[in-house]
């Protein structure tokens, strides 16, 4: 019975160092959803980074939906509770993930932000910033609408998530852009909290109140898709000017078929990419840079086919 016993406690010893080192090696990447091909795309990075790197793995969660923050904000107490050796992290709001990024820099486990920055006092518990410029970007789109419409008229915002780090740059810039260079007259922001189907809806809704819309801006993924079935299903396609946001395969439809005018596509595989590497290179006491822009592209029919565009579209 004894030495059954000393088998059974030896046995869960040796669990237990392989649970460890397993944890040791691990990289979580935590986004807001697991629920599009924009985040699928993410893990893919993910994936292949840490295949690369001699024994590492990569983990991939997301909370149940962008406004589930108390479900992130677990998920990350849950990677500090079980010692990874990173966390790779696209925080759903800029405020709200702090303090757990802050137990994770007390537990000395580096974290890398991934698309969507958080606030200034969160900032000395990251090592790293990956992502798009958003203000940036959303300028891009607003030429875009402004370059096809011309600089009067009206339009309407679909975004997605009040509040997050992304949408406050992409809309912000957005605005901004439209509002110093057009006399264009902004309907909105709606916040589709990243369903399509409350895009849908509320794109419908938009365009049935305001006959005289001339063109519309999808902020995100579920947003664009949701906006673009919205136009075709009002029969407004190709009639009121859209751009969206991100390019799966849905927004790549509607780009050829013309339904949409343009997509600003971030290449959300080398986010998950470089967030797995660049956390593994914190945590073998390499110095990153604190930000790096990992790039848009604005695809149109034209380029489409390109290989640029082809290097991003998903």
């Amino acid at each position: 019975m004894n030495k059954l016993i000393t088998t059974l406690i030896a046995s869960t010893m040796v669990l237990a160092g392989a649970a460890a080192l397993a944890a040791d090696k691990e990289i979580a990447v935590i986004v807001k959803t697991v629920n599009s091909d924009f985040w699928q795309n993410v893990k893919k990075g993910s994936t292949a980074a840490a295949a690369d790197m001699k024994g590492y793995t990569a983990t991939f969660q997301g909370a149940a939906s962008d406004t589930d923050l108390a479900g992130q904000v677990a998920l990350v107490e849950n990677a500090v509770n079980r010692k990874v050796a990173g966390i790779v992290l696209a925080p759903s709001d800029p405020d709200a993930l702090i303090p757990a990024i802050k137990k994770a820099w007390e537990a000395k486990i580096p974290v890398i932000l991934i698309d969507s920055a958080a606030a200034d006092s969160g900032k000395d518990y990251y090592q790293s910033f990956l992502a798009t410029d958003n203000q940036k970007a959303g300028e891009l789109c607003a030429k875009a609408l402004i370059d096809k419409i011309g600089t009067t008229g009206k339009i309407a915002i679909m975004s997605y998530t009040a509040g997050s780090g992304s949408e406050i740059g992409r809309v912000g810039g957005f605005k901004k852009y439209i509002e110093t260079n057009s006399k264009l007259q902004i309907i909105g922001p709606f916040y589709s909290n990243s369903q399509m189907g409350t895009a849908l809806n509320q794109t419908t809704d938009v365009l049935a109140a305001n006959g005289d819309l001339k063109g519309l801006f999808g902020a995100n993924e579920p947003t664009a898709i949701g906006m673009g079935r919205a136009l075709v299903q009002s029969g407004k396609s190709g009639k009121v000017v859209a751009i969206g946001f991100d390019g799966n395969g849905d927004l790549q439809g509607f780009i050829k078929d013309g339904t949409l005018e343009a997509i600003a596509v971030q290449s959300a595989y080398q986010m998950g990419h470089l967030g797995v590497t660049t956390a593994i290179e914190v945590a073998e006491g390499k110095k990153v840079p604190k930000f790096r822009d990992t790039g848009v592209l604005m695809v149109t029919k034209k380029n489409i086919d390109t290989p640029e565009a082809k290097n991003v579209l998903y």
